[in-house]
């Protein structure tokens, strides 16, 4: 019978606690002090958290994040906080570098809380690289550095006392704590309580804005009291903690510290002291609907019955909490806010999978978008091209009919010059035809050297006409006489005009005017400068365009016009090409008056 109630217990015990506990084992981490601001506070954050997703609020969406993962940090839920402080940084941009190296920083404690000290120290070099703040970057080289030692508790305790040495001067007492606490923690691992004892005293004066903080070092320095068996010191503390938790009716923290209190007198060996708090407790977190703690006290105190073989102790125990259980449950708004909580992050969830797919489908429309527009571009670009190669032909179309224009020579000029050298000779005129072919040739070799220009400066232009003028005038000598005219203040040197654009003009008026006069007549060529424009004016005093055109065999007719057409084009074409102004016009003068004037007008042009 007595092996049948001990095996029923072992299974009650099985039911109520997942995992055994003995009395004289460290007592079981129950719900911090302040969970109900905590858990309060969780519910809240998690609704704002809700309201920044419906919202598509990424900064908000990360702030919150990490304000959740805080809620978790304080009820020293780890993995959670690890797991929201990362959603954190998915949604932080990574131009916001501070807030990046804050949240790699988190996580990296956390990780270290959960003993990953390998992703721990993967995340204070991130946080290093990623911050600008000097101090912040070195507290977190020496973070990692002190877990890359971890079989050298000497540089351990440099690297955090180097921390503390930054934080100080920071002005930042949350790292200070913490450097002093890691302090701490070292010199247990080292079995030096007296050097943690000062270091987690430090650590209180550097916390004292955030009491559950203290509270929690509080215990730290009892625990240290306990295992060097100083249990006066622990009781003492634990007591202290007891009363200010009742003075202020913190029922979270008057649980926690009667339990911890009764977890010193089991390894004190007073049990009877211990179960009376353990009992105290229970009745405590039954009375508040604390479900989590009663059966936290419970589990020790059946586990304790059980150890001693008081069977029917823990029979009556059981009892009592099933009798209750239901009451107990429905008073538990731990419960209902745990319920809450899930509700609002399933929800969560929900709306990150919804921003996800959303983010999906704008990165798919952002992405046809951009090869949209790329293909407009590069067909733009191609559109382009084919205009630019297009209008480049074009521009050397028209240059290759201004050449072609230019170099067509007045066959007339050439036929007329070769009669003339062909009379020299039948008269036996010998010297005249030598004098004449070398003028010639040195205006040919001229005219075929500039042949490849569209402009050439004035000096050079009045050296050729005068050239082609006197080869004129040695074969009329008796029809004309000419005179050149260049106004003072055109510079011949420097200004340019367009080649052979005024020869064509002085051919006609020697050969279809002058040549038909009875007297001797005059040629003026003339250059005179007027609002920057050169104006070149061709007068003669001939037959004029009218008797001109009687007398002109068919042949006559066609070249004529074809040399003023000659011009007309290359001056349209020019205009073209070089954006420029350029003017022709050809009259007949009024009679009396017999002859023709062709004026021309440049735009004033300069090498450059």
């Amino acid at each position: 019978m007595s092996h049948l109630r001990h095996t029923f217990y072992s299974l009650l015990l099985l039911l109520l606690i997942p995992a055994s506990v003995r009395p004289q084992d460290t007592v079981k981490k129950v719900q911090p002090p302040e969970e109900k601001k905590v858990k309060s506070k969780t519910n809240s954050v998690a609704r704002e958290l809700k309201d920044s997703f419906e919202k598509n609020d990424q900064q908000r969406i990360a702030r919150n994040y990490e304000a959740l993962a805080e809620t978790f940090i304080k009820k020293e839920d780890y993995a959670k906080a690890e797991e929201y402080l990362k959603k954190a940084i998915l949604y932080t941009k990574s131009d916001q570098t501070e807030d990046l190296a804050r949240l790699r920083r988190s996580i990296a404690k956390v990780q270290e809380n959960q003993k990953k000290f390998g992703p721990a120290v993967t995340n204070y070099k991130k946080a290093a690289a990623t911050t600008d703040n000097k101090l912040l970057e070195q507290m977190n080289s020496n973070d990692f550095k002190r877990l890359e030692n971890a079989g050298n508790p000497q540089a351990q305790e440099s690297y955090s006392r180097s921390n503390i040495s930054l934080a100080d001067k920071s002005a930042n007492k949350e790292e200070a704590a913490d450097a002093y606490i890691q302090n701490a923690e070292l010199n247990v691992r080292t079995n030096n309580a007296v050097g943690a004892i000062e270091s987690y005293e430090k650590a209180i004066t550097y916390s004292k804005d955030r009491p559950d903080e203290v509270i929690k070092i509080k215990n730290e320095i009892a625990k240290v009291y306990t295992s060097g068996k100083q249990f006066d010191k622990a009781i003492e503390i634990h007591g202290k903690l007891l009363d200010d938790a009742r003075k202020n009716k913190d029922s979270d923290n008057e649980i926690r510290q009667l339990s911890l209190l009764s977890n010193v007198y089991f390894k004190n060996s007073q049990s009877e002291k211990a179960v009376d708090l353990l009992k105290e407790a229970y009745q405590i977190a039954a009375k508040n609907g604390r479900t989590n703690d009663a059966k936290a006290s419970l589990s020790k105190l059946l586990e304790y019955y059980k150890s001693v073989g008081n069977n029917q102790e823990s029979l009556a125990l059981y009892e009592g909490f099933f009798k209750n259980f239901d009451a107990l449950v429905r008073a538990d708004s731990s419960l209902v806010d745990a319920k809450t909580f899930q509700v609002t992050e399933e929800r969560i969830r929900q709306l990150e999978k919804e921003k996800g797919l959303k983010d999906e489908l704008i990165a798919k429309k952002n992405t046809f978008n951009y090869f949209l527009i790329g293909s407009m571009l590069l067909l733009l670009l191609f559109v382009g091209l084919i205009a630019k190669a297009l209008y480049s032909i074009k521009i050397k179309n028209k240059e290759i009919a201004l050449q072609s224009l230019r170099r067509e020579m007045n066959p007339h000029f050439i036929f007329n010059s070769l009669n003339s050298v062909n009379q020299f000779i039948s008269q036996n005129n010998e010297l005249e035809a030598n004098k004449y072919l070398s003028s010639y040739s040195v205006l040919m070799r001229n005219m075929m050297e500039n042949s490849n220009k569209d402009f050439v400066s004035l000096s050079n232009e009045i050296e050729q006409l005068t050239k082609y003028l006197d080869l004129e005038h040695l074969r009329f000598p008796d029809q004309f006489t000419y005179n050149i005219i260049v106004d003072d203040e055109i510079d011949a040197e420097q200004s340019l005009i367009p080649n052979m654009i005024i020869q064509p003009h002085l051919e006609n008026a020697i050969w279809h005017g002058l040549r038909y006069i009875e007297s001797k007549g005059f040629l003026t060529l003339s250059f005179t400068l007027e609002q920057r424009k050169i104006i070149v004016r061709i007068e003669d005093n001939g037959i004029g365009l009218e008797r001109s055109a009687a007398l002109k065999t068919a042949n006559q007719k066609i070249h004529q016009s074809r040399g003023i057409t000659n011009t007309k084009e290359r001056i349209a074409l020019l205009n073209d090409l070089y954006k420029k102004e350029i003017a022709f016009s050809i009259a007949e003068k009024t009679p009396p008056e017999t002859g023709t004037v062709v004026t021309i007008t440049f735009p004033l042009t300069h090498k450059i």
